[in-house]
């Protein structure tokens, strides 16, 4: 089938009024100009890749709304989709956190993150968008490296990430803000969550060399199965360096700009949030991910936390891309494809998949539809007779 009369987001030019024949799911075809009969008219609409998000952490939210409040697995799951799909996003890395001594304790415990990712595992096929595990794993967790090797063998895992959440570094570095974010989410006095930090920093306390000797057969161990490997935090020059040795190929969420800097020095790809970057700060009070793209240290938007952040997100860093659009597009979607490994999709390319979001770019954009292999996922309406029978022809 063919769609028409977009403007056409490509790796290095936007088609103005371009278009694009779809077959068997692949992009077969791209036109520079409209084309007649078309099952979508996209009327100027823009036309971008899907977007790959490698770090989601609304899982948690859609099955606990409310605090002690638990929905059942499968409709937390299928109000994601649901959710994901009209945000444009195509391919989604779920982040499930091994850390139970976290805020959200009792949902990431191993027990329910376990039963998450095998709920998730189950239901893929069932899904709108391409489903995967990001596995984060606190430094600390009891037993990772035998978690981690039982998800491969699996085949329940797609990203593992490191993180270390101790107050005093990485993202808490500022244990004053750690404490005043501890009396006020747990209603506690000052010195009640000043006790509470100190405990989690004592608590939280191993032996150096045998964290080390723990990263390394993690890293081993990813390395042998083709798992991408990601850090989290780095908020310090010797803290990338420490992770690039390891065999860590994507820095997400740096805190610094010169953590920043130096994992793109060493090659790693560098994340950080798409609410940040549309915001122009972070709500930890650490790098901004606008200052990190005007340096030319950022290489990847991610969903985070609020996935309706993406398009508006691109759209912002568009105006100040070197590149434009294709560039801003490129953070969505093609780096991050090329640092996942995943080869078939993020740009439109011919032989690459029909992932695509059609988008109005007025005001802070909006997501008007979204294809999957070319089946139409999402749509808000507004082309709604093209897009019923686009999904037909597809289905």
């Amino acid at each position: 089938m063919w769609i028409s009369n977009f403007r056409v987001v490509l790796p290095d030019a936007v088609l103005e009024s371009g278009a694009l024949r779809i077959e068997d799911g692949m992009i077969a075809e791209i036109l520079p100009h409209p084309v007649a009969g078309a099952a979508i008219d996209g009327r100027g609409m823009l036309l971008l890749p899907g977007f790959i998000d490698m770090h989601g952490d609304m899982i948690e939210r859609e099955i606990e709304p409310r605090p002690q409040v638990r929905m059942p697995l499968e409709l937390g799951l299928r109000d994601l989709d649901r959710k994901l799909a009209g945000c444009g996003i195509t391919t989604a890395y779920a982040a499930l956190s091994f850390s139970p001594s976290s805020t959200y304790g009792h949902l990431r415990s191993f027990e329910h993150t376990s039963s998450v990712i095998r709920g998730l595992k189950a239901m893929r096929g069932d899904l709108l968008v391409d489903h995967r595990v990001h596995a984060r794993f606190e430094i600390t967790f009891p037993n990772a490296l035998g978690v981690i090797e039982a998800l491969i063998r699996d085949a329940a895992v797609d990203l593992i990430s490191l993180t270390d959440h101790t107050p005093g570094q990485g993202q808490y570095r500022d244990i004053e803000r750690v404490i005043a974010r501890t009396a006020r989410e747990k209603n506690l006095s000052r010195d009640e969550a000043e006790a509470s930090v100190a405990r989690r920093i004592a608590d939280r306390t191993r032996p150096a060399e045998e964290l080390t000797a723990t990263l390394a057969a993690i890293s081993e161990t990813c390395r042998r199965h083709g798992i991408a490997m990601a850090s989290h935090d780095d908020d310090t020059v010797e803290k990338v360096a420490l992770m690039a040795g390891l065999g860590v190929t994507i820095s997400e969420f740096p805190v610094t700009l010169d953590a920043a800097a130096k994992a793109r020095e060493l090659g790693l790809a560098t994340a950080m949030g798409a609410p940040n970057a549309l915001r122009g700060e972070s709500y930890s009070g650490n790098l901004s991910a606008r200052e990190a793209h005007g340096r030319g240290a950022l290489d990847i938007l991610a969903a985070d936390y609020h996935p309706s952040a993406m398009l508006p997100a691109l759209l912002e860093l568009a105006r100040s891309d070197p590149a434009g659009l294709p560039g801003a597009a490129r953070l969505c979607g093609a780096n991050a494809a090329l640092a996942l490994g995943l080869h078939d999709r993020g740009a439109i390319e011919v032989g690459k998949r029909a992932d695509l979001v059609i988008a109005d770019p007025d005001g802070c954009g909006h997501v008007a539809a979204t294809l999957r292999g070319g089946r139409v996922i999402y749509s808000d309406g507004r082309i709604a007779g093209a897009v019923a029978d686009a999904a037909l022809c597809v289905a």
